[in-house]
């Protein structure tokens, strides 16, 4: 599976924290990121990850151009919903395309936290 990996700046430990966690259903897939939250990703849990610009510089759309294209089938986005972005078009626009596409898409926590079991089950069946 090709998943996304993206966290806006006040939960990028957050998003470092899940994935850590959750090390051996990620290491079995291929990630994306844009470009802090994937050399956070890298540095700190020594995963292979392919970074994108950051977000705000065309990162976000690099996202939904592979989304578009067919090309991602998961993404994680920590979103921080108190907090204005200035790239917010794109953001809207990332999350268009993800429900175009009809990928699964967590922008919190909880719902990443939930994906886990499926993103697993997907990993299993692969395995088959």
């Amino acid at each position: 599976m090709r998943i996304g990996l993206i966290a806006h700046d006040r939960k990028k430990e957050e998003l470092v924290a899940f994935v850590g966690r959750h090390q051996a259903v990620f290491r079995r897939h291929l990630l994306y990121a844009t470009g802090h939250t994937g050399s956070l990703l890298e540095a700190r849990l020594g995963l292979a990850v392919h970074c994108f610009m950051a977000g705000p510089e065309g990162g976000d759309q690099q996202m939904g151009s592979q989304i578009a294209q067919g090309e991602m089938d998961w993404l994680f986005f920590l979103r921080d919903p108190l907090f204005a972005h200035p790239h917010e078009p794109d953001v809207t626009a990332l999350l268009r395309i993800s429900d175009v596409r009809s990928i699964p898409v967590a922008t919190n926590l909880a719902t990443a936290e939930a994906l886990i079991p499926s993103l697993a089950a997907a990993q299993k069946a692969d395995d088959r």
